[in-house]
């Protein structure tokens, strides 16, 4: 339901946008726990999809260093004009942002992307979203499920979110806006950043390369294979713990890298639950447990990341626990409270 209500939605985008000076999103990707099959929680599901933005006609993205974060990088879509000049002698309707005067281009044509969606020449976060959640409620009423579903947008500044409902079901979608950086599978997105930081900071999202790496595996997978289910079941028991599924999640990634898929049968269930919790104790002892994408050898090299991520050390998803003695207690603690089977 979710894919093909995406799939509908970007195709109305794309006829509307086509000629216009607003991003243009692409074709959606579904991305973690809900599209990879292990997750959590069944009720309450939360459907994340990430929706790449290409620039309109005339204008070109940049991606720029904001600050340099431990785990994700601050960073900014600089938005640049493009001469037209040549599309309007072959008789395109568009002029020139560049070469054309200021007035002539306020009479025949709408502004720029830099006069609305940017902060200055960089893409704004909360400006995107909104435009996009005012397109996206006439959009929905061109769908054919407006006839039978409930529709109601949620707040949220940084992602647009949104819930369907019908009878006794219902369903959550989050839209994440991003940016490629370059021709690799690594995006800026418009996930919450740090508060304080601006509408104009970007965070560098890994869930496109997560996303790839299990299908990956799952290409490679035996019918049979539980590795999704132990990720499942361990996750459900972190809930409300100092423990977060997304270190399990790396976790488990790594053992996936360590152990064929052929590994993760049925009847060896027990036995890769007891890896993966040893795996993460003696990765709360160390107080260190190394980022999946970044500077992993064994990362699968048909995955397009850009080259700085083979050279660079993988920073420490634990480093919070070696700097805090009381959230490393914490942690333990709650890992206590896991199943030891």
């Amino acid at each position: 339901l979710i894919r093909d209500l995406m799939d509908k939605l970007i195709h109305i985008f794309a006829q509307g946008l086509s000629n216009s000076s607003y991003p243009v999103p692409q074709e959606a990707i579904g991305v973690g726990s809900a599209f990879e099959g292990w997750s959590p929680q069944a009720q309450d599901l939360v459907y994340h999809v990430l929706v790449p933005l290409s620039p309109p006609p005339g204008h070109a993205f940049h991606v720029e260093l904001d600050t340099a974060g431990m785990l994700q990088r601050n960073l900014c879509v600089c938005v640049g004009l493009l001469c037209t000049c040549t599309r309007e002698q072959l008789g395109q309707d568009m002029l020139c942002f560049l070469h054309h005067p200021e007035d002539k281009l306020r009479r025949k044509q709408e502004p720029s992307l830099l006069h609305t969606l940017c902060t200055g020449t960089y893409l704004d976060v909360e400006k995107t979203v909104q435009w996009f959640h005012q397109f996206l409620r006439v959009a929905w009423l061109l769908l054919p499920q407006s006839h039978c579903w409930r529709f109601m947008v949620q707040p949220s500044s940084h992602s647009c979110k949104f819930r369907l409902s019908r009878d006794e079901e219902s369903f959550t979608a989050e839209i994440i806006f991003a940016v490629h950086q370059g021709d690799s599978d690594i995006f800026v997105g418009s996930q919450p950043a740090e508060v304080g930081l601006p509408n104009t900071t970007w965070l560098e999202t890994y869930a496109m390369a997560k996303a790839k790496f299990y299908s990956h595996i799952s290409r490679q997978a035996p019918q049979d294979s539980w590795h999704c289910k132990c990720l499942q079941l361990l996750s459900r028991f972190l809930m409300g713990s100092a423990l977060s599924c997304y270190a399990l999640k790396t976790v488990v990634m790594h053992l996936l890298s360590t152990r064929p898929p052929t590994h993760w049968p049925r009847e060896d269930f027990q036995h890769r639950l007891m890896d993966i919790l040893k795996y993460l104790h003696c990765s709360l002892e160390a107080k260190q447990l190394h980022h999946f994408v970044i500077g992993n050898e064994r990362f699968p090299a048909d995955i397009n990341l850009p080259s700085s991520f083979w050279l660079s050390q993988p920073p420490n998803l634990f480093q919070h626990l070696a700097s805090n003695p009381d959230a490393h207690t914490k942690a333990l603690q709650d890992y206590v409270h896991l199943p030891h089977l």
